[in-house]
């Protein structure tokens, strides 16, 4: 079977890919197929991650094992995309390039029968040209008001322990620093 999935560049701008890949590939070969339809480089490290149907980031799995023991976590090339994704579960994102922060929304659109004479992966469709500079991602804590969990009501004069001086010495602790 074929997948058919839409690749859209988190972005105001409508910038996506339709591509088409078989079923068995990785995900290491389905971000080769990004990378090619996007005209990046290649050169820079990428990951997928899972995500619930509204987005929300879970897992990560890796272009290459950053685990403590060699071997220890899987990557790309460990999961085929059937294994990941199918009609219950569509959704995946994927960034390239950790300090550009590109950042793709991935949807699996349909899943069909392989075309005669095609060969995959192929790039079904393409919409808008890629930005010059990754789009800025804003990161927001869940919640309007993160920071207020961790105001005490205290001002400056409540912090100053030490009278406006500071001199330890008062305390007793210069023999810890001898």
């Amino acid at each position: 079977m074929i997948y058919k999935f839409r690749a859209i560049l988190d972005a105001e701008e409508d910038v996506f890919r339709d591509i088409a890949i078989h079923e068995e590939d990785t995900l290491e070969d389905f971000h080769n197929a990004i990378v090619n339809s996007f005209g990046f480089d290649g050169l820079e490290v990428a990951s997928f991650y899972t995500c619930d149907d509204n987005w929300n980031q879970e897992d990560e799995i890796p272009m290459f094992d950053i685990g403590d023991t060699p071997g220890e976590q899987k990557t790309m090339a460990d999961y085929q995309l059937n294994h990941i994704l199918d009609e219950e579960q569509t959704k995946i994102i994927y960034v390239y390039d950790f300090i550009n922060m590109w950042t793709f929304l991935v949807e699996l659109a349909s899943v069909e029968e392989a075309q005669a004479g095609e060969t995959y992966p192929s790039l079904l469709f393409s919409h808008g040209e890629l930005p010059a500079i990754a789009p800025e991602k804003e990161f927001e804590a869940e919640g309007e008001d993160f920071y207020s969990e961790f105001e005490d009501d205290l001002d400056e004069d409540d912090l100053d322990a030490f009278g406006g001086e500071d001199n330890f010495e008062d305390f007793g602790f210069e023999e810890n620093w001898n």
